[in-house]
Parts: structure tokens; C-alpha cells; sequence
């Protein structure tokens, strides 16, 4: 989503600043969208990075930090099929990238449109050949040195999976509980309310069953327990609100395209 107070992505700067949110978890945030990356290291300096982003300068950026801190990419994942986290670059490595198979379907179904939608949105130049090419993930176990388990969930975008971490109590969930954007609906699907709802369910079972400290959203601000908390009330209220065709009063429709998504949502549902 674009970022009201930002400069855009063509102002975007190499170099990316890695925040240690649990042990050997590290997340940079594009200045675009605030659009996160979730970098997984291994004992050894092998990594895992998630959903990188945004723009070919911010992939460049990315790398090169990695190179800086001498941690080889060994792996990616995708938490779902939308173009601005199917990214990649060969500075990262020709690596396996994972994601369920449901989203891996959906983005190689089309990889022409995830490049238009790219440089539609301000994020030109992406390699053809790298963009949206996933691996479906055999199980919800990532082979890989570090645990590491996708936990589908309904809601959003098909195949939709974040990405738990149990030895770090980090839960990367893709995008949803965000703090700055509303619950987005995945409108090609049958119920998109109820869906919406079973995801949530999901992903509170989940950090509960494995005490997770951390959240990770792809776009906005890590958080701790209190705040998954409170962003999973902060959701189900709007979609409850939505769903009964009510005013809605959230915080994070003050920014102009998080209100646009807002009143596309609702003018849908009014349709039905």
C-alpha cells in the first residue's frame, strides 16, 4: 500500500537497514508500502529470506547487507501470490523458493501480470525470469536447517501461508494483522468474510499452541503478544462492522488508499 509520508520507490536508496526482532530473526522495511522483509539466519550464516521487497534498489539493498554480514542465501518463501512478494534477484542466489502449492500455481499462472502490476505500481525492472517462480513446498515443514513450518490460512489471496518460526516465537504472517492496513478480502472467493475470519482463527491458534512473542506483517510494524492481540480485535471488529453494513471507525483508514480499499470492500458487499 503506498506509504502516505514516504517518497516513493524511485527515491529509494541501496542499503538496507536489519532489525533483529528474536534471535536470528532480522526484518528491513522498504520505505514503499512499509513492505517488510523477514531474513531467517541459520548457526552457520545460512538464511532463509522472506517476501523480499520492493523495488529492484531494495533487492540490491538487501543483498548487498547480506553480503556485508557474510550470510549466504540458502532458501526464500513467499507468504502468497501478489506480486510485491513473489520478488527476487540474482544478487540473493539461485536458490530454492517455497511457498504452498496453491500459491505457486497462482503465480506462475501469469508471471507477465505480476511484472505489469510491478512497474503499475512504481517497482520497474524486475527480472522476467525471477519474478513469481516458486517451488510448492512438499508439506508444511520447509527443508531447511532452521525450523521452519507454513501454516496456511484462508483469507487475503489463495494460498496464503506465514511462515512460523517456533525455536524464535516468530510468526511472519503475510498480509494480514497489519497496523496499517485494514483486513484486505480476497473478493475471488466464495465467502470472503467467513474466510477472512477462519484465517484469523488460524493464526491465534497457532501463536498460541507455540507461545509466539514476535509478529511479522508484510506491510507495517513488527509487534509482540499484546499487540497480535490487539490487532486480531482490531480486524475482526472491522470485519464485523463491514459485514453488518455499518460506519466503519478504524485508525488506519486515514491513509487514502487504505480508505479506497476500504470503500471498494464495501461497495462489493452491497453488490451482492
Amino acid at each position: 500500500m503506498p506509504d502516505p509520508g514516504g517518497a516513493g520507490p524511485a527515491a529509494r536508496r541501496p542499503g538496507r537497514e536489519l532489525v533483529e526482532v528474536a534471535p536470528g530473526v532480522h526484518v528491513t522495511t522498504a520505505e514503499h508500502w512499509t513492505t517488510t522483509t523477514t531474513v531467517l539466519v541459520a548457526r552457520d550464516g545460512g538464511c532463509l529470506v522472506v517476501d523480499p521487497a520492493l523495488t529492484v534498489g531494495d533487492l540490491a539493498g538487501l543483498a548487498e547487507a547480506l553480503r556485508e554480514r557474510r550470510w549466504v542465501v540458502e532458501a526464500g518463501f513467499a507468504t502468497h501470490p501478489h506480486w510485491d512478494h513473489v520478488l527476487w534477484a540474482t544478487a540473493l542466489g539461485d536458490v530454492p523458493r517455497w511457498a504452498t502449492p496453491e500459491c505457486a500455481a497462482v503465480a506462475a499462472r501469469d508471471p507477465d501480470a505480476l511484472l505489469r502490476a510491478a512497474a503499475d505500481e512504481g517497482a520497474p525492472g524486475h527480472d522476467p525470469g525471477l519474478v513469481g517462480r516458486l517451488a510448492a513446498l512438499d508439506g508444511s515443514v520447509l527443508p531447511w536447517s532452521r525450523p521452519a513450518v507454513a501454516v496456511a490460512y484462508a483469507g487475503h489471496a489463495a494460498g496464503s501461508a506465514a511462515l512460523l518460526l517456533p525455536d524464535a516465537g516468530v510468526l511472519a504472517v503475510g498480509d494480514v494483522l497489519s497496523d496499517v492496513e485494514v483486513p484486505l478480502l480476497d473478493l475471488a472467493s466464495d465467502d470472503p468474510l467467513r474466510d477472512h475470519h477462519a484465517g484469523l482463527d488460524r493464526l491465534e491458534a497457532v501463536a498460541a499452541e507455540h507461545a509466539v512473542e514476535v509478529l511479522v506483517p508484510g506491510h507495517g510494524h513488527v509487534t509482540d503478544a499484546a499487540g497480535l492481540r490487539r490487532r486480531l480485535a482490531a480486524d475482526r471488529a472491522y470485519l464485523d462492522r463491514l459485514a453488518a453494513r455499518q460506519p466503519v471507525e478504524d485508525p488506519r483508514l486515514a491513509d487514502a488508499w487504505v480508505r479506497g480499499e476500504h470503500e471498494r470492500q464495501s461497495r462489493w458487499l452491497a453488490d451482492r
